[in-house]
Parts: structure tokens; sequence; C-alpha cells
């Protein structure tokens, strides 16, 4: 590739995918490690508030811009009483959690959640527990939430303070329930059933909540795709969505098969769309399923691996605090822009997770605050792309992976907020070594002026964000980005995350 690479793509109004789903920007708080255990919630730490929660985490998370947050796992959940996060702290008990090998205090629970939920405002996306429990459970705990007053669990809350209803809409019905770590786990007909009647309960409840599925662990899993088949075959007409999960990690010196992780995921989803798409068609019903990816980030599992679990039954350990580089963060906004661009399909996404444990904010205890380096994308993309997301095909230069095949070098996705008047490009450059320019023809919408640029980049693409050094990595104006006469050259420096504003004629 020379230094004068060029790619090219043709914007238009009229060629949309779909409107930007606000669930797209949602994260992910289990009970893991230090994500809430001086993560979210730290009493006596010099920010924390009344009720213990850590007021420059929360701080962090508004600016990140967090839609909605998935509680309280993943893992965790398979062998979650979520009666034990209620009333009184002083009477909850303590227990053993199978699935991080380490001790819940139960010092936040259900109560506490929604009360941070609020807080952060965002909006509280609850997990049931179908590893230990079942279809009892997961209505006793709807009650609880989300029925107003006069039956017994909702009374219970209304003593424990909360008077009003909690806004819970979106459910999980479990995690990851083909995964034999997993306690509780399943065959795909025996969770295809249980999810079926789980929802069938909770839906006699309310029939308008919003049911997620749990589908394959990730795209690797020897069930992958049979397991979505047969669980939707039992479940279809009872739920919404079916869950997506995937971590991606660069291996060894392989920078070029990582920054192109989003091929994975688009095929992923792809996948899943298609083996719904079968099941619709062979039950001849007539709404279509959507995708909750509802687990994805970069995450060095080899790290993991290497680590292991605790060996002794301890409170919140550091887990997986894995620190990110620029790499990463190029990466992360890649799986934006492909989230994006399946906004046809991907009703919901929730990045894993918030604070601390794969976080984009990390914190110490009785200390600061930062942002990571994937942070930023992840704000920008929250904060920038409103209205619809448009149809973008870009022509590119390709480069070979060892992971993926061919690669385009340049991977964009773009949104149209016609009310506002707002276009916003998003893109990143795969190239290692050389600057590319991309071509952006804007003509279709008339009388168009550049706003604003960033791009995140360094010369070091292992700089990472420190607690001495929080801002070591952060994105920057944008100086290589020109518009005149409808056309945009944006020149992208290597493994860069770059984003443009341009004015557009309101409609």
């Amino acid at each position: 590739m020379s230094p004068t690479a060029t790619a090219s793509l043709v914007l238009h109004p009229a060629f949309t995918v779909a409107p930007v789903n606000r669930r797209t920007f949602g994260s992910f708080v289990e009970h893991m490690g230090r994500c809430v255990y001086t993560g979210i919630f730290e009493p006596g730490h010099p920010s924390a508030d009344e009720d213990g929660f850590r007021t420059d985490v929360l701080d962090l998370v508004r600016e990140l811009g967090v839609t909605a947050v998935r509680y309280p796992g993943g893992n965790f959940v398979s062998g979650y009483r979520w009666e034990d996060g209620v009333g009184p702290v002083e009477q909850r008990p303590r227990r053993l959690d199978l699935a991080w090998h380490s001790v819940e205090t139960n010092r936040f629970g259900l109560d506490e959640f929604m009360r941070w939920a609020a807080r952060a405002d965002v909006e509280p996306v609850l997990a049931v527990n179908l590893g230990t429990r079942g279809v009892q459970e997961a209505v006793d705990l709807l009650e609880y939430t989300t029925v107003a007053g006069g039956t017994a669990l909702s009374e219970l809350r209304r003593s424990h303070g909360a008077e009003q209803p909690y806004p819970v809409r979106a459910w999980c019905l479990g995690n990851e329930m083909d995964g034999p770590w997993q306690t509780g786990h399943k065959t795909a007909h025996e969770y295809g059933r249980l999810a079926a009647e789980t929802a069938r309960a909770m839906r006699m409840v309310d029939p308008g909540l919003t049911l997620v599925a749990c589908g394959s662990s990730n795209r690797s899993m020897p069930t992958f795709g049979a397991w979505e088949a047969t669980v939707l075959e039992h479940a279809y007409e009872l739920v919404d969505q079916i869950s997506a999960h995937a971590y991606y990690q660069q291996v060894g010196d392989d920078l070029g098969s990582h920054l192109a992780a989003a091929l994975d995921m688009d095929a992923f989803v792809d996948a899943v769309v298609a083996t719904a798409d079968g099941v619709r068609a062979v039950g001849r019903h007539a709404k279509r399923i959507t995708i909750a990816f509802d687990e994805w980030n970069v995450w060095y599992q080899d790290r993991f691996d290497e680590q292991g679990p605790p060996t002794e039954w301890v409170e919140a350990p550091r887990l997986i605090e894995d620190t990110y580089d620029v790499a990463d963060a190029v990466v992360v906004g890649n799986l934006l822009i492909s989230l994006l661009r399946h906004s046809d399909r991907v009703a919901s996404a929730c990045q894993a997770q918030l604070v601390n444990v794969i976080g984009m904010i990390r914190s110490e205890p009785g200390g600061p605050a930062w942002r990571q380096t994937i942070f930023h994308p992840f704000a920008q993309a929250a904060a920038l792309a409103r209205g619809e997301v448009l149809r973008v095909q870009v022509r590119s230069p390709t480069y070979e992976t060892a992971l993926h095949g061919d690669a385009p070098v340049v991977d964009a996705v773009a949104t149209h907020d016609a009310e506002a008047g707002e276009l916003v490009v998003f893109a990143v450059s795969r190239s290692t070594t050389e600057p590319v320019t991309l071509d952006v023809d804007l003509r279709a919408f008339g009388d168009v002026r550049l706003t604003a640029a960033t791009v995140l980049a360094d010369d070091d693409v292992r700089a990472v964000n420190t607690e001495r050094e929080p801002d070591r990595v952060v994105p920057r104006p944008h100086d290589g980005a020109v518009l005149d006469g409808g056309r945009l050259a944006l020149r992208m420096p290597p493994v860069s995350w770059n984003v443009v504003r341009v004015a557009v004629p309101r409609s």
C-alpha cells in the first residue's frame, strides 16, 4: 500500500439502514472482581455519596453516555438468589460465588443497583437465574420489581423504601447457558423449554416486556447455530431477542488480525440473523427476532487463563483488569461501527464491563478513577450517533490477515440526524504503517459545512492511560480533514479512530 492510498464512500440521505438504537450504547455490571466493590460502590471513599456510590465513577459513567446497564451477570447470575440483595444490609447473608470463586457479601444488591441506575441516568436491564433456579423465582423477581403494590413481594419492595415500581422493561433469560462453565448449564432443548416457560409466565404478569433468550456463548462454541435454532424453535413467539457474546484480543504480534476483529463480529451477526430467519420461515412466524449483543469487548483471555481464578475464597479479588492501548481503542471503535451498521437487526448491546473488569473505566480503592483508552470511542459514538444509520459501502485497499483473510484497510459508518441537521462519519484506519485518505462524497446533502473533526491515534500504538497519566491517549483535533465542494478528504494516520461532524440542511 502506497503513502497515497485512498479509500472512498458515497453517502446519500435516502440510503438508510435503520434508526440508531439507543440501547446499542449499553454496558454491563456483574458481581465479578472489582466491578461493583471499589468500582461503582465504595462506602468510605472520599467521593462516596450517602449510598456508598462513588460519585467520581458516576461522573465518568454519565460522561461515557451509557444508556442501559445489564445486571447482575454474567456467570454470577446463574447461582444468584436475588432475595439476598434486598432489605436491611446487616441481615443479608454472605454467600460463596461459584462463578468467580469469591465471597459475595451482598452489601450491594438489587435495591442498591436500582438507586445507582437512577442516579447514573441509565436504563436497568435485569438477568434472571435460569441456572440453579427457574420459572417461579423469575416471576417473583418480576413481581418485586415491577408490580405497583398490593401483593406480598411488591409490598416487600415498598417496605424497603421503594414506593414506586422499578422501571425494568428488558430482561435476560439466563446467561450463556450452553457453557459447561455455567452453574446449571443445560442442553439446547432443556434451556429452550425453560426459557419458553419462563417467558410465558413473565408475560402473564406483563405482556409488554422485552425478553432476551440466550444464544451461544460465543461463535466458536461447537453448538453455535444449532443452539440458536433449537432454542428459538421452543421460544420464538415468546421472546424478542437472542443474545450474542464476543470478545477479541491480539494474539502474539498479529496486530493486523486484531485490528480486523470487526469482520468476525459482522459474520457473527449475519450468521445469527440467518439462523433466526430460518426458524422464522420454517415456523411461519410473522415477527423477526433481533439480536441483543449484550457482551462484547476486547478481553485478553490468555492472560486470565494464565492467572486463573483465586485459590482462596476472598471478597472482590482483582480479576481481568486489562489495561487497554491505542490499538485496542481502535478495535473497540470498529466494533461499534459494526454494531451500528447492523442496527436493523442488532436492537441492543452491552459493552462488558463498565468498571475495572475489562472496563472502560478504572478505579483504585480509596483513590482516583480514570478513563481507559477504549472509553473515548464509546463516549463519542454514544454522544454523536443520532437519527438514521446510513448505508455505507467503503471502497478500500485490502491487506491479508492470518485470522480473517483479506481485510479492508478502512472501515466506516455514518449517521444522519435530519432534524438537527448533522451528519457524523465514524471511521478507522487499520493500516499499521502508513496514512490513508478517505474520500467521502457528500454532494447528495446539498450545502454542507465541516464543524468538527477528531482523531485518536499515537506514534506508539501501545500507549495507555494510567492512574499517573490518565490523559495520555485522548481524541484530539484532526488537522487532516478538509471539506470542499461537497467532498470530504480525511487523511487518517495509521491505527486510528476518526470522527467527523458535518452540518447539513435540516429536513
